[in-house]
């Protein structure tokens, strides 16, 4: 019987020698051995599927710096649309004035901030919410082409 073992957890070693991964690696994650028949709890199983919770990025923007959010609180005071002192703090008075400012501009009036809100506050990017981004153009593909040749028209 301990030889059968013995067997067997030389056998793991070699496929997962062959798969790349090292025998520290296969014993940690509960490879069978003669002290351990069986797999570890939140370990890989045979059929590849784990028991451990991957984390994820949050989906969703986030939010801007408190520098950020007093540098649009003061663009908004100086329309009229925030009447508070810039703080820093995205409140509800500040909402309010992204709602007012949005309206007043012929924006969608959500309170929340996107690029071409930024643009009208003079804080955003020239291109960005205009056009999807275009790849770049190499200069070598510039020497070489060519414009299509005209077809003569019957």
């Amino acid at each position: 019987m301990r030889v059968r073992k013995a067997t067997h957890l030389a056998l793991t070693l070699l496929v997962a020698a062959g798969m790349g991964v090292s025998a520290s690696r296969v014993k940690a994650q509960g490879a069978p051995t003669a002290k351990s028949p069986t797999a570890k709890p939140g370990t890989k199983t045979r059929h590849g599927k784990s028991s451990r919770k991957v984390s994820r990025r949050a989906p969703g923007q986030k939010a801007p710096a408190p520098d950020r959010i007093s540098e649009i609180q003061t663009a908004l005071a100086k329309d009229g649309s925030f009447s508070g002192k810039p703080n820093g703090k995205w409140d509800a008075s500040t909402v309010d004035a992204m709602k007012k400012y949005q309206e007043a501009h012929g924006l969608n009036p959500s309170g929340k901030l996107d690029a071409k809100t930024l643009q009208k506050l003079g804080l955003g990017s020239q291109t960005a919410g205009a056009a999807p981004p275009m790849p770049p153009v190499s200069s070598s593909s510039l020497s070489t082409s060519r414009p299509p040749a005209a077809h003569p028209q019957k």
